[in-house]
């Protein structure tokens, strides 16, 4: 799916987050990292795309369907965007098992049967390496077991684009690196993805494109390994040496 954003802008009270984005085009089947300093709106970004803020200018296409526009007065929500979204911190229900938490939406939301909610529920555990936590509650999870089942539920009605918010924030180290894993396994199979992170290594080696935002801007925005080679603005090349500084 291309994403495609025309003079996107979005401010909370007198506070500008994003200012307008004159053009910005998210390629289809491309794997996309934003990057950038806290604040910078990477998050707020991203909710626009997935219809969870509306954007206070522009537009917003999904290949040739216009899915907001400020100027119609068009709104596609959330569930009708063939989206998945995954936040900082999984997002689950708590009272929910790991199965239930991937099934329930499935039923509730995208009109499948109990039974066939329930297959494709044990089909992404079984995928993953699950199958010993289908019955545990998150508060039963390790971080990054939760972070994996919110992910799996994300894929699990078969969406064209994945957003992913900083899926790696809360996890200790190694349960990063399952993460990440996962997230690299699944952009091989031509779903569009964007990722906010700071993940730099699977940033520079996993994604195809980088955008980085300062200001509430696209700053600069190219091919990934480009944009770390060579990053054309001082701000992100100062981004780059404070994140890269005591990496091993």
């Amino acid at each position: 799916m291309k994403i495609t954003i025309k003079g996107l802008s979005k401010s909370f009270g007198t506070q500008s987050v994003l200012n307008p984005i004159d053009e910005l085009i998210f390629e289809s089947g491309k794997f996309t990292t934003l990057l950038g300093p806290s604040g910078c709106g990477k998050t707020t970004l991203l909710r626009m795309i997935s219809g969870l803020e509306t954007p206070d200018t522009g537009e917003i296409w999904f290949d040739d369907t216009c899915v907001f526009s400020k100027d119609e007065k068009l709104f596609i929500p959330p569930e009708e965007r063939n989206i998945g979204f995954v936040f900082q911190q999984g997002g689950l229900f708590s009272h929910l098992s790991a199965s239930d938490n991937i099934a329930l939406p499935l039923i509730k939301a995208h009109g499948f049967s109990k039974e066939q909610a329930k297959s494709r529920a044990d089909q992404l555990l079984s995928r993953f390496g699950l199958d010993n936590e289908a019955h545990k509650k998150p508060s039963q999870l390790s971080g990054g077991q939760q972070q994996r089942i919110s992910i799996a539920r994300a894929i699990a009605p078969k969406p064209k684009l994945l957003l992913l918010d900083e899926p790696t924030s809360a996890l200790d180290p190694e349960y990063t690196t399952d993460v990440l894993d996962m997230i690299k396994e699944l952009g091989e199979e031509n779903l569009s993805f964007i990722i906010a992170t700071h993940e730099m290594g699977f940033a520079l080696h996993a994604c195809d494109k980088a955008a980085f935002l300062d200001d509430g801007k696209i700053a600069e925005y190219g091919e990934s390994k480009e944009i770390f080679k060579n990053p054309k603005t001082q701000k992100l090349s100062g981004f780059l040496s404070k994140l890269l500084e005591w990496k091993v």
